[in-house]
């Protein structure tokens, strides 16, 4: 398969991507040759962007920081929605300590933070 080489490659297929995005729309048939120019452009792009531009997942601790200060809340606050002490929860904030499956449960239903994070996968 095809790859993008290096950045004024991929600079150009981005441009390329940008004008196919306008021309076409969700009314376009499948098979117009435009719409298939850009699948195919914006998959090499994707596996570009993955390889040059990685994004990491956040840690759990970074993720429930911002949960607080977004939310405006203490960490007894936040423990108390949890059904944890504020003692363990500031453990988990510090990243000293994982929490327990059930914890894991808790904090990604509850606050609505994907598995994946809370698991650390």
């Amino acid at each position: 398969m095809a790859h993008i080489k290096n950045e004024e490659q991929y600079k150009a297929m981005m441009a390329r991507i940008d004008q196919l995005f306008f021309e076409t729309n969700e009314k376009t048939p499948a098979d117009d040759p435009r719409l298939m120019e850009l699948d195919l452009l914006s998959s090499l792009v994707e596996e570009y962007e993955k390889e040059h531009f990685p994004i990491e997942t956040p840690s759990l601790a970074k993720t429930l920081n911002e949960r607080l200060a977004d939310n405006e809340w203490t960490q007894k606050e936040m423990a108390g929605r949890l059904g944890m002490t504020a003692a363990r929860l500031n453990a988990i904030l510090s990243g000293k300590a994982n929490p327990t499956y059930e914890q894991a449960r808790t904090i990604s239903e509850s606050l609505k933070i994907d598995p994946a994070i809370v698991l650390a996968l």
